[in-house]
């Protein structure tokens, strides 16, 4: 692997990488695992090697769900921030586990906390990744009701990304949930029309949009096994695609 990678040119020049909060977990379902943001940072200091820039959108459901707190009874908008405070959270492990694999880092919240992180700026965020830093984009978009989905979608337009990768536990998208019903298929292209036609579990319907309005190809792929990240960047057919053509 190392052999070839002088000579391997990425097929994309700058990702925006989203990340469950419950990928931080790791097996044990809640909290953050050691040993996932350890081999979370060997595979995206890997991609950095290839020079590419390298932005992420990390969520908070290990720590706390909005949703769930909401169906619960307490007020949605109250229950948000508390999750977009939970991914801060995230976002500071994260970053301290990619600098102990020896990559420069910043993090930018859309909620203003400047003693643990700057706060998002947009052309400020484009210099960190010309500059070749890791960006990690905490507090989703700062606003009640919105998903870390549509932040990574929202992210990812707005830095000019040239795709967002989605990593799930699954290889790719499928035509039904593949763990109850065996007849599920995997389909290795999905157009956005279809995506929201069909109701398939990609993202929420306005992150779909925002990627559809804006021609921003989304890659969605198995993020348990190694190397995937990198495999993708340089072009490899990993999991599945969700754009415009066919």
């Amino acid at each position: 692997m190392a052999a070839g990678a002088g000579a391997a040119r990425p097929a994309y020049r700058r990702i925006v990488l989203k990340l469950s909060g419950e990928a931080l977990a790791g097996s044990q379902g809640y909290g953050i695992d050691p040993q996932m943001l350890v081999r979370m940072a060997a595979e995206i200091r890997e991609v950095t090697t290839l020079g590419v820039q390298v932005a992420i959108v990390i969520g908070g459901g290990n720590i706390f769900r909005g949703i769930a707190a909401s169906a619960g009874g307490m007020d949605r908008a109250t229950a948000d921030y508390m999750g977009m405070l939970a991914t801060v959270i995230n976002a500071l492990a994260l970053q301290d586990a990619l600098e102990k694999a020896g990559l420069q880092t910043r993090v930018l919240s859309a909620i203003e906390m400047r003693a643990v992180a700057e706060p998002y700026i947009r052309r400020r965020a484009i210099r960190h990744l010309e500059k070749g830093r890791v960006v990690i984009f905490a507090a989703g978009t700062g606003n009640p009701f919105f998903t870390t989905d549509t932040a990574g979608a929202l992210r990812a337009v707005e830095i000019g990304a040239d795709a967002i990768m989605k990593a799930t536990k699954v290889d790719g998208i499928y035509s039904a949930d593949p763990q109850r019903d065996p007849r599920a298929q995997r389909l290795a292209h999905v157009t956005y029309i279809d995506v929201l036609n069909r109701g398939l579990q990609v993202m929420d319907s306005a992150a779909i949009s925002l990627c559809m309005d804006n021609k921003l190809p989304i890659i969605v792929f198995d993020l348990t096994r190694s190397g995937n990240v990198r495999r993708i960047v340089l072009g490899e057919p990993v999991g599945s695609i969700v754009s415009a053509g066919g």
